[in-house]
């Protein structure tokens, strides 16, 4: 009966110790998944800001080069500000198939492909 008594003690201290062990590589694996989705996205927003900053003075730049081919650089502004407007609303148009579709899917891959 000792033996058998043993031998179950021996058993819960495996499992134990099978449970523990689950539990830190589950952790290791939300903690890497996180940080790759972490990464992704704050490389992204560093070249977002970098592109709107390249966007933002080359539509100064546009906006007094129309000016001045009009006559007055607030025309220049007015043109660009309209450009604005019109792709505003193109975006807005499309941004269930321009945006959402396709930025969902991109994390659905990510993730699952962290999983495997």
């Amino acid at each position: 009966m000792s033996n058998n008594a043993s031998s179950i003690e021996v058993l819960l201290e495996n499992v134990q110790d099978y449970v523990k062990t689950t539990l830190k590589l589950t952790k290791l694996n939300a903690i890497a998944q996180s940080s790759d989705v972490i990464s992704s996205v704050i490389s992204k927003i560093v070249i977002s800001i970098a592109a709107a900053m390249f966007i933002l003075l080359l539509s100064f730049g546009l906006a007094f080069l129309i000016g001045d081919l009009m006559g007055n650089a607030y025309w220049g502004f007015f043109v660009v500000a309209a450009f604005y407007l019109l792709l505003a609303i193109l975006i807005y148009s499309f941004k269930d198939q321009w945006i959402k579709v396709p930025v969902s899917n991109k994390i659905i891959t990510k993730l699952l492909k962290n999983m495997e």
